[in-house]
């Protein structure tokens, strides 16, 4: 189950978080009703995507089964690869995986840009025949949860697919450092949101329009808990 949607709405120099619109402000207690929003409500658009809609991207899921704590550092996370068709290739104990469903709920990197076609024509065949090499095979290479694991696998492949565009490869750092942990950070706030909205059933902060003339940015909103 997914948490529901965020909204965010602001009164009294606050911004407000919260799954649906209150009667009243929860901060003043000032009715809502006839009364003007200082702006109309805004969704906080989520960091989740389905990953087998997500074609040609890199995959990052939970292996737990807690909606709200997935991505909070404690649990476990693993990675996969998307062909064409939204099949996700991932690596596992038992060698690589081939799925068509369980990747409902991910943190997607688009891989390939949308006037790439003849990446994408070759994408499904790069893919397949990469993940039959012996190196995924657990037969002949055993899976390691250090050094031969699913993020390997995923990497790898990326590298295979940048060396045929006569791109420099990335170290695993690299690619963690610009195109993972952004996105893992984003989704772990937006679960800090759910959390807070659950328990309290709002999230106040003070809105730092009432500082500036431009509206916050989502870093922004992170940090005035």
């Amino acid at each position: 189950m997914d948490p529901k949607s965020v909204i965010r709405l602001s009164h009294c120099d606050k911004d407000i978080y919260c799954f649906f619109v209150p009667d009243q402000c929860p901060e003043c207690g000032v009715s809502f009703s006839g009364k003007r929003l200082e702006e109309a409500p805004v969704s906080v658009p989520s960091p989740f995507s389905n990953g087998h809609k997500e074609p040609c991207a890199f995959l990052v899921a939970s292996t737990e089964d807690s909606v709200l704590r997935d991505f909070d550092g404690s649990s476990d996370l693993h990675t996969g690869i998307t062909n064409t068709r939204g099949i996700v290739y991932n690596y596992t104990r038992s060698g690589v995986q081939r799925e068509a469903q369980g990747w409902e709920r991910c943190v997607c990197v688009p891989l390939v840009q949308p006037d790439m076609f003849s990446l994408m024509s070759q994408w499904d065949q790069y893919l397949e025949k990469f993940s039959c090499a012996h190196s995924w095979d657990p037969s002949c290479h055993s899976f390691n949860e250090e050094s031969h694991n699913c993020y390997s696998y995923s990497l790898t492949f990326i590298n295979c697919v940048l060396a045929t565009q006569s791109k420099p490869a990335l170290s695993k750092d690299e690619f963690t450092r610009s195109f993972v942990l952004p996105r893992i950070k984003r989704a772990s706030k937006y679960l800090m949101l759910c959390r807070e909205i659950s328990q309290n059933h709002f999230y106040i902060v003070d809105s730092p329009r009432r500082n500036s003339g431009e509206g916050p940015s989502e870093d922004e909103d992170s940090k005035n808990k």
